[in-house]
């Protein structure tokens, strides 16, 4: 094979080659184009879902709408299932019309408190002394009830004050507590005062920090108002009732006791 002849060979198996990558290369790219254009399914919200809002609210409560779309309009991390949110809450906002995605959801543990209000509920912290709170025994998940001492001025023309006791508010959440780390540094017979946070409802909250403002600290060293705990399960409430100092006193009393200390003989 002649000098000449041996370069046209080569020159034509290269234009073949060349041939050949180039319509690899355009087949290759008309796939890719082809599933880019691909429509996909996605759920997209149909109302604003707020954050705290758990996965299975937004199914039950039919917040998702099923869309097709091109594959390339498609968000990273859109789900496609509501199976992907069920045990999940949303850590923030998602607006009307949005792909719904994995990145605006996490656990509840991630939005602390907050995912165990819904409703009416509220979130109060309140100070006190440990004793009130049962500081080094008290936990987030508890449930207490509010007992208070509140005083009444008699009427007009009388320099008497009357004091009643009586369980204000039932059941209330423990949603934090303090830490018991903190409580051992300190001595619970000292004035140091310690955090915890009830979920309330609204009108309770304002009967709660009545209370606390309102208590007679001078009825008790203590602030005049304590938290109680009840029971883990099967708890029960007593009828509701107002302690006095009569009422203490002549509680249990046979009729005729109950003459003698009211007539003071």
């Amino acid at each position: 094979m002649t000098y000449q002849l041996r370069n046209v060979v080569i020159a034509v198996v290269l234009g073949l080659l060349a041939a050949v990558l180039t319509t690899v290369y355009v087949t290759n790219y008309r796939k890719n184009v082809q599933h880019g254009q691909q429509d996909v399914g996605v759920l997209v919200a149909s109302t604003n879902i707020p954050a705290g809002t758990s996965g299975a609210a937004i199914v039950s409560g039919h917040m998702l709408v099923r869309k097709t779309i091109p594959r390339t309009a498609l968000v990273p991390g859109a789900i496609s299932s509501p199976d992907q949110i069920a045990r999940l809450v949303t850590t923030q906002d998602v607006m009307v019309g949005e792909q719904v995605t994995k990145t605006r959801f996490g656990g509840a543990n991630e939005l602390g408190v907050r995912a165990k209000l819904k409703g009416t509920l509220r979130a109060l912290q309140v100070a006190a002394d440990p004793n009130q709170i049962l500081a080094g025994t008290l936990k987030a998940g508890d449930h207490v009830d509010v007992v208070g001492n509140l005083k009444v001025e008699s009427t007009a023309g009388s320099s008497n004050t009357d004091h009643y006791d009586r369980v204000f508010l039932r059941d209330l959440l423990v949603l934090r507590a303090p830490a018991l780390a903190d409580i051992k540094q300190a001595d619970l017979s000292s004035t140091q005062h310690y955090n915890v946070m009830l979920a309330v409802t609204d009108s309770q909250a304002s009967k709660l920090l009545f209370i606390v403002k309102n208590a007679d600290p001078n009825a008790a060293p203590d602030g005049g108002w304590a938290l109680q705990l009840r029971p883990v399960t099967n708890a029960a409430d007593s009828p509701e009732n107002i302690e006095s100092i009569k009422t203490v006193l002549l509680d249990g009393l046979s009729p005729a006791e109950r003459a003698r200390v009211i007539g003071g003989n």
